[in-house]
């Protein structure tokens, strides 16, 4: 069974995004984008969003079995539907997801998710899984993509009553143990259970890296 990964967004406009958009800024990250290098979309969510995101996208990365040409793991964004993980996007590009709030009131927001997620069943075909990793008890993008996924779009059962920063820990842990979680239907599941314990401390040094093409879902037309 083929297997893919969604990927909750970061934000885009909040206080560790203002350290990549200070052009005075010296840390690796912020200079590459500032003098107008591309970096991947899951290493920038990733500082953006820290522990939690991290998380995410080395799980993905470690654990995703994707059919050919179709990327392991997307990440949804606020006006550019999905983007793969690994794809490199610029200052510029990060700054637009700013201008646009994640919102399903927000047809800017909505209608490109709705469209890739339209276009990305057909590609993956009838033999593939597709697991959320975010939040299921939100109406900002569960409920569009299970509109679309239906009984394929799953969610890791451990995350149930976890807060962000455990669940980023957790992931963290399986990959480092190389343990996939069990996953759920999000169709009829619980979506709000109770807190487990919290899990022991542990430092993370290790980089995860994807060493195969994929491609994407292309841009939609303005």
């Amino acid at each position: 069974m083929h297997r893919i990964f969604i990927l909750s967004p970061a934000n885009s406009a909040g206080e560790r995004a203002n350290l990549l958009y200070n052009p005075r800024a010296r840390f690796d990250l912020a200079r590459k984008l500032q003098r107008g290098e591309k970096v991947p979309l899951g290493e920038i969510f990733s500082f953006l969003s820290g522990l939690y995101f991290r998380g995410k996208f080395n799980y993905a990365l470690t654990f995703a079995r994707p059919p050919e040409s179709v990327a392991g793991a997307y990440v949804i964004t606020s006006n550019c539907g999905l983007i793969p993980a690994v794809q490199p996007i610029s200052l510029r590009q990060l700054k637009a997801f700013a201008a646009t709030e994640i919102d399903p009131r927000e047809i800017d927001y909505v209608r490109p998710l709705k469209l890739h997620s339209k276009r990305l069943v057909k590609i993956i075909g009838s033999k593939c899984e597709v697991v959320l990793l975010g939040s299921i008890g939100t109406k900002k993008y569960a409920e569009i993509l299970a509109a679309h996924f239906g009984e394929r779009l799953l969610f890791p059962a451990s995350f149930v009553g976890r807060g962000d920063m455990s669940r980023g820990g957790l992931l963290l842990r399986c990959v480092s143990e190389h343990r996939e979680l069990e996953y759920l239907p999000v169709l009829g599941s619980v979506r709000h259970g109770k807190r487990p314990e919290k899990l022991a401390p542990k430092r993370w040094g290790f980089r995860i890296t994807e060493g195969k093409t994929t491609i994407g879902i292309p841009k939609l037309a303005k």
